[in-house]
């Protein structure tokens, strides 16, 4: 696992990460969110030894990652895709890793086809995309088949095959009892993906806990937590049974009498089985019956309104700026 106690880091008279403490535990997937400039990149270069702390210490499997005698054994880390020597090929580059931490030749096949590079591993890494880049970087840090692995960013560059590929590589892994450490600004992504999130901002930790915790404390429309969407014909009718029995409707309903068109509405405090089974003790056919709950954006959105070092202002009206005939 990964433990940081107390972890500060300063530059100058720049706090980078503000007195840190958490634990990353093995078997699920732990993601790490933040504004830009929140500390993430910091956090993960103070994990692996990259920057020293101004105070506090961090620990990988019990050791300072500096005291690891062979560290690709025990920690696999993507920080920089593009960080490979370009004029060096693929294998190449995974050749002199695995030669410097004692890790079988053999392993660099293995890990090149686990990522999809066998047939460009004599390429040179310079002429390599983005998102090969990506893949590269991954086959390094799996190589010496580690119990731990951090990676900052692994999605940028992949196209919708290779987002699916390594979200089901990091699921994997975890479910194979490896701790596992993902930094993302995909919201989407670390929805499916992860299964506990470490959220910073400003350098300060201000959630850790589970993805149902994180979505469960905040509130979506008009203060749920969950609520359900429904369509019907006979709208104002159904949203007054809701209000008889306890639920409440937070979205305007067209007030045009019983025989109105079809119209929808949002219910609070029933959940989608109970607005059903009332619909059809009424005879109130549905059209639509959908479960609703606050996504892992608006939650993280919630979380870090106060911690965005850079916003930008709205705009005004989308042709600002332009001539006008």
């Amino acid at each position: 696992m990964i433990q940081a106690d107390r972890l500060t880091k300063r530059y100058g008279p720049t706090v980078a990460v503000d007195d840190v403490s958490f634990t990353v535990q093995p078997g699920r997937v732990t993601g790490f969110l933040g504004p830009n400039g929140a500390g993430k990149s910091t956090t993960m270069r103070l994990i692996l030894g990259l920057d020293s702390p101004t105070s506090g210490k961090v620990w990988v499997n019990g050791h300072p990652y500096c005291e690891l005698a062979a560290p690709l054994h025990e920690v696999g880390a993507l920080l920089d895709a593009k960080s490979a020597d370009g004029g060096r090929s693929a294998a190449n580059h995974l050749l002199w890793l695995a030669d410097s931490n004692g890790i079988a030749r053999g392993r660099v096949g293995e890990v090149l086809d686990t990522v999809g590079l066998t047939d460009v591993a004599g390429r040179r890494v310079g002429t390599f995309s983005l998102g090969m880049s990506q893949r590269l970087g991954i086959a390094a840090a799996l190589l010496g088949d580690p119990e731990t692995l951090i990676f900052d960013e692994p999605i940028n560059g992949l196209d919708p095959d290779g987002i699916l590929w390594i979200r089901n590589l990091m699921r994997s892994l975890a479910a194979d009892g490896r701790t596992v450490f993902v930094s993302s600004h995909l919201m989407s992504e670390m929805a499916v993906t992860a299964e506990h999130l470490i959220v910073i901002g400003r350098g300060r930790i201000i959630a850790d806990a589970s993805m149902d915790e994180i979505l469960g404390r905040n509130k979506g429309a008009a203060g749920a937590r969950v609520w359900v969407r429904v369509e019907v014909g006979r709208a104002p009718e159904l949203a007054r049974l809701v209000g008889r029995v306890g639920g409440r409707v937070i979205d305007r309903v067209h007030d045009a009498g019983e025989d109105a068109g079809e119209d929808a509405f949002e219910v609070a405090g029933l959940d989608s089985t109970a607005v059903g089974r009332l619909a059809l003790d009424n005879s109130i056919a549905l059209i639509e019956l959908t479960p609703q709950g606050v996504s892992l954006e608006e939650a993280f959105l919630e979380l870090t309104h106060d911690e965005t070092e850079y916003s930008s202002a709205p705009s005004e009206f989308a042709g600002a700026g332009r001539s006008q005939t």
